[in-house]
């Protein structure tokens, strides 16, 4: 895996935290992908959940057209 070197700075209760943490890079890169992966999980919920709400008026309505022809030609 390529690496870059990068200087960051941290309030002083996080830099304590770390203090006990053996390989700092490698904890602070899952951290960093897990918050990433979370966020982008959220966005992703989020949008689906407001398209789905755009849609409902759409759906229910195709879904009471069909309502109307599910019997046709039926006896």
């Amino acid at each position: 895996m390529n690496t870059v070197r990068i200087n960051i700075t941290l309030p002083f209760e996080v830099a304590q935290m770390l203090e006990k943490v053996k390989n700092k890079s490698a904890f602070i890169a899952e951290a960093i992908k897990e918050r990433i992966e979370r966020e982008e999980k959220a966005t992703l919920v989020r949008e689906m959940s407001e398209g789905y709400k755009a849609r409902k008026k759409e759906d229910r309505e195709l879904s009471l057209d069909w309502d109307t022809t599910s019997g046709d030609g039926l006896d």
